[in-house]
């Protein structure tokens, strides 16, 4: 809507991940480092996680527009909130096998000897997992026993496993030991630096042409970074917001009252309604005027006395209990006493008396 008034060739700022608009932080250039690592080792898994729009698909996609069709088949598994039965299946389906009416023995069998043909052709299997931390630690056990296949000491199928960061913590659990094993390389990937959003922001106009129109007052990109944390989504989307305020506003330079109005407006629309709690003075209130009728005040007085009188039935139960208690006691007493022997004294020896 704005890309005519600004005069850009495409929008800037789409949430999909593209990969012609790949920003090369200092995070994303290391996280591409390890994929491409990763790739060199040509067995294992490789890891990356980050928050949510951190930039991690994107970073995956770069890599996989960058490989060889004819060097490497790579197969992307996106539906992770499955059962460890169905995830053979839907890498199997990744994969393009025929996979109808197989067990799971068939499932392996057919795996196999797609991976063991594609080593025979001189290429490699790749399978990228998105949303690694909705696996369960069964699925990952299934995705970890797809890389025990290889032809002498050559691995037939390489993972990666991009997740969030409650996946870091599934990594961490003892359960997971034998998965950590295989993974040859891990990274975290970050939210982007104050100077790095601004870099970010300017990298993706310049990717649609844009010719500093409109123009950005200094200001306004410290704000964008404290708003969005330096997450290149949430980046996105503020900056898509923005944009479109200003243009319909028919102006050429982004203030920074443009930015405060467009945060406030985010804020307002996801912002969580609680209701707001009233407080009442009992004094303020005119009880004088207040009217009940006959039969309402009937029902309270029966619901006032049926209170009153669980009340009175709770106490009246925890005293016969205190009492049942204490008469245990004293009988268990006599009894005891009852049952000492009684030390005889001589007849002409009288009691002791205390000494004064």
């Amino acid at each position: 809507m704005y890309e005519s008034f600004f005069g850009f060739t495409a929008k800037p700022f789409q949430l999909n991940a593209d990969p012609s608009f790949f920003f090369g932080s200092r995070g994303h250039k290391r996280a591409m480092a390890y994929l491409e690592y990763g790739l060199h080792q040509s067995e294992g898994f490789i890891v990356i996680t980050g928050e949510v729009g951190a930039g991690k698909t994107m970073i995956v996609r770069s890599l996989l527009e960058r490989l060889n069709p004819n060097r490497v088949v790579a197969a992307n598994l996106v539906s992770t909130q499955v059962e460890s039965a169905d995830v053979l299946r839907l890498v199997a389906t990744a994969f393009g096998i025929q996979c109808r009416g197989l067990d799971k023995a068939g499932l392996l069998l057919e795996l196999e000897t797609f991976l063991t043909q594609l080593a025979a052709e001189g290429k490699r299997a790749l399978l990228v997992v998105d949303e690694a931390q909705n696996l369960s630690v069964a699925a990952l056990e299934e995705l970890r026993m797809l890389s025990n296949f290889q032809i002498k000491d050559h691995a037939l199928l390489q993972s990666f496993l991009v997740g969030q960061p409650e996946f870091r913590q599934m990594m961490r659990s003892g359960q997971m030991q034998q998965l950590r094993q295989r993974v040859i390389a891990s990274y975290h990937l970050g939210p982007l630096d104050a100077g790095e959003t601004k870099s970010y922001i300017g990298h993706r106009l310049k990717r649609v042409g844009w010719n500093r129109n409109p123009q950005f007052e200094s200001a306004v990109f410290n704000q964008i970074h404290a708003y969005t944390e330096g997450i290149p989504r949430r980046i996105n989307a503020l900056c898509d917001r923005l944009l479109l305020a200003v243009s319909l506003a028919e102006r050429r330079v982004v203030m920074v009252q443009d930015a405060t109005d467009v945060i406030a407006e985010l804020q307002e629309e996801f912002a969580t309604n609680t209701p707001t709690p009233v407080a009442i003075n009992i004094n303020d209130l005119a009880l004088d005027r207040l009217q009940v009728g006959g039969e309402l005040l009937a029902e309270a007085a029966k619901l006032s006395g049926n209170l009153e009188t669980r009340r009175l039935e709770s106490r009246i139960v925890g005293v016969e209990q205190s009492i049942g208690a204490t008469l245990n006691v004293l009988t268990q007493l006599l009894q005891a006493v009852q049952r000492q022997p009684q030390a005889s004294l001589p007849a002409s020896q009288p009691f002791p008396e205390d000494h004064k």
